[in-house]
């Protein structure tokens, strides 16, 4: 067994392999490359296959109670200072290898039907394995500063992914803000970095952490500098996973196509902040300041994301915001010790919401036939609707995934969810009282959007729907001053002219050649059935009573006794109690939205418009965008001309005038250069008789 952790190393290189290979093609030889569509598409989804087989084995080995491995080589020495590079394996490696190994070949497997009259076929092939290889390098670091390389390599390939379809202004605007916005992020966190090891002199977390407690309760290091530094580490999964105030950059990232956005939804991009805060977890613990932050700014988050997710009507945007809650849900239990549910949560969510997102794709697949290639109408839910009697695979998968995010039992979701819950009941009831009404409300929006979709009657030929989103979305770019005119989609299935007889897609540019939608083929609906199996049976592993996921993924701070001493305290009835509490809420918010979406007995519009600056608040999503547009946007363009004109008037005047000055002197001076030494002996004799004069009157 020991081989296998000496060539761990071949999982994030594997797909990185493939990444070179294919892109090295694009690059040499595009025409062949793009003509061997499918031959470069097996060989990514081998390599990742691969990797995932040999996660899988490491996950065996260490469920056997194999010790951590670490290997490491020096990559820099200077002095004293010496960095070390390398990998390893522990519990929490092994898991996270095997949930990103295991989304990643699925998705990549749905991609295949998904892009599969797209020109840019093969380099969203190659975009997502070096995607996959980044995400997967991160979780191997042994220490921070590597960490930190691949955490911005997972940035680079975000940006590359969300911004696939550059010929969309929408699409090159979100890749940016996402850019952007985590840029200031990992600021945050190169300064957090830095100040650690200012403090500790190392980057092992563990050391680090073990440090920072002797520092501060020594009186070596001021408790204030201790919260300083570890909320600027913070700062960094913030960003990452999306939690206010950096949150606005996730739902525009759904311009990108559907498996990018299941991808970094469910487990790279965003995962990584969690993770990064779980291998932070021995810093974080030893300032309970620090660890109240990320406990607020968890629940704060868990509620604003659900607010907001209420009244989208774009699905993809509505599981985006639902993303931004869960996410809230982990970070929260990370800040109230409960590092165990946390990562139990980020497991089950990694299945059950990658589901959901393809599923989303699958229902946007099947209405582009009816709609065309149009982001406006495909995704739109007031166009959907009886789509289960068209799609049941979709229909049925996307229900379970409804079920498992609602904190329905047994489905995954309840476990992770109860548990995360019950622990921020025992730290604070205020976080359990906003995660409670949040479960809430997650059932609620999410059988709303279910609802909307398969079930009730299709409405993708209401013509007068249709003029009306179409309406509304001319509007929107109107009132965008920095929108172009826009240009076609070139999504799933949609073609650039002259590119159709390549692929053999005889619909045309348009798309719209049915007046009802199908369902997916077969490499769409497999993935959704396998990510069905985790989302109902992954939660059994954690119930309270056995616990086989805490006594196998345990905060580094605690024993396995404690683990087991913690186990022998559960008590059913209390169990029962917030079990039920938490059901109870998501009954009652699934069965509001079955009165407003299925049977229509309440008017959702006339709630509306009972509370209309609430209903405001929500569907203009509290005003983030807005006010982060016009003070940072607009006050950010308004600086720059301030800062423009000074380079110009002061900066460039300044330049120009010395070389006015210049070239003035040296045309009159030209004229006193005439080689007579009789008349270089009289300007001496001048400038002598002048000082002498000078000087005598002073």
């Amino acid at each position: 067994m020991e081989v296998i952790y000496q060539y761990a190393w071949l999982i994030p290189v594997l797909p990185l392999l493939g990444a070179m290979l294919v892109g090295l093609g694009l690059i040499s030889f595009n025409e062949t490359t793009n003509r061997l569509r499918q031959l470069n598409a097996v060989l990514i989804i081998s390599l990742m296959g691969a990797a995932m087989g040999l996660s899988l084995a490491l996950l065996w080995s260490q469920l056997q109670g194999h010790p951590t491995y670490l290997h490491t080589l020096e990559w820099a020495a200077a002095g004293n200072f010496h960095l070390s590079m390398g990998y390893t394996i522990d519990n929490l490696t092994s898991l996270m290898l095997v949930i990103v190994t295991t989304v990643a070949f699925l998705v990549m497997v749905y991609t295949d039907g998904y892009m599969a009259h797209d020109p840019g076929y093969v380099r969203f092939y190659a975009y997502l394995s070096l995607f996959g290889s980044s995400m997967l390098g991160l979780v191997i670091s042994p220490n921070l500063v590597q960490i930190y390389i691949f955490w911005e390599l997972v940035g680079m390939c975000s940006y590359l992914l969300v911004g696939f379809w550059y010929d969309r202004k929408s699409a090159a605007d979100a890749a940016q803000k996402a850019f952007v916005t985590n840029r200031v992020g990992d600021f945050g966190l190169l300064l957090g970095i830095l100040g650690l090891f200012w403090a500790t002199g190392s980057f092992d977390f563990t050391v680090m952490g073990d440090r920072l407690a002797e520092l501060v309760e020594t009186g070596s290091l001021s408790n204030f500098l201790a919260v300083v530094f570890a909320i600027l580490v913070f700062l960094g999964p913030v960003a990452k996973s999306a939690q206010f105030p950096l949150h606005v950059w996730l739902p525009d990232a759904m311009e990108g196509p559907t498996p990018i956005s299941a991808l970094i939804h469910a487990a790279t991009m965003v995962a990584a902040g969690v993770f990064l805060i779980a291998r932070m977890y021995p810093v974080f613990e030893h300032v309970p300041a620090a660890m109240n932050v990320i406990a607020f700014t968890g629940a704060f988050t868990a509620f604003l994301g659900a607010t907001i997710a209420m009244t989208q009507n774009d699905i993809k945007k509505g599981l985006a915001y639902s993303t931004i809650s869960q996410l809230g849900y982990m970070v929260m239990a990370m800040g109230v010790g409960a590092y165990s549910a946390g990562l139990f949560h980020l497991m089950t969510h990694a299945y059950f919401k990658a589901m959901l997102f393809l599923g989303s794709g699958s229902v946007i697949h099947g209405m582009e036939g009816v709609v065309g290639h149009d982001p406006v109408l495909a995704q739109d839910m007031r166009l959907m609707g009886g789509l289960r009697k068209y799609m049941p695979a979709t229909g049925l998968t996307f229900l379970i995934g409804c079920m498992a995010i609602s904190g329905l039992p047994p489905f995954a979701g309840f476990w992770s969810k109860d548990e995360i819950l019950g622990s921020a009941y025992a730290a604070n009831p205020l976080l359990w009282f906003i995660g409670w009404i949040t479960a809430g409300i997650t059932a609620f929006y999410m059988f709303r959007m279910y609802f909307s979709t398969f079930e009730g009657k299709f409405r993708g030929n209401d013509e007068k729907i249709k003029d009306k989103l179409k309406k509304a979305a001319t509007i929107v770019l109107e009132l965008d001053s920095a929108s172009a005119a826009p240009v076609p989609n070139f999504g799933p299935g949609a073609m650039k002219k002259g590119e159709l007889a390549a692929t053999g897609d005889h619909h045309g540019d348009h798309g719209h050649h049915s007046h009802s939608p199908h369902e997916s083929p077969w490499t769409m609906t497999l993935p959704l059935l396998v990510l069905a199996i985790p989302s109902m049976l992954i939660g059994l592993v954690g119930t309270p009573y056995n616990n086989y996921f805490e006594r196998f993924i345990f905060s580094p701070t605690e024993s396995m006794a404690e683990v087991l001493e913690k186990a022998a305290e559960f008590d059913p009835n209390e169990f029962y109690v917030m079990a039920g509490g938490s059901v109870g809420v998501s009954l009652i918010g699934i069965t509001l939205a079955s009165l407003m979406y299925l049977q229509r007995k309440i008017d959702p519009a006339a709630i509306a418009a009972k509370i209309k600056p609430l209903y405001e608040l929500s569907l203009n999503k509290w005003y983030f965008d807005d006010i982060y547009h016009r003070v940072f946007v607009l006050g950010l363009r308004r600086l720059a001309r301030q800062v423009m004109e000074v380079d110009f008037r002061v900066v460039d005047g300044a330049v120009n005038l010395t070389g006015f000055f210049t070239l003035v002197s040296g045309e009159g001076l030209k004229y006193l250069e005439n080689g007579r030494v009789q008349f270089y002996a009289l300007i001496v004799f001048g400038a002598v008789l002048g000082l002498v004069i000078f000087f005598g009157v002073t």
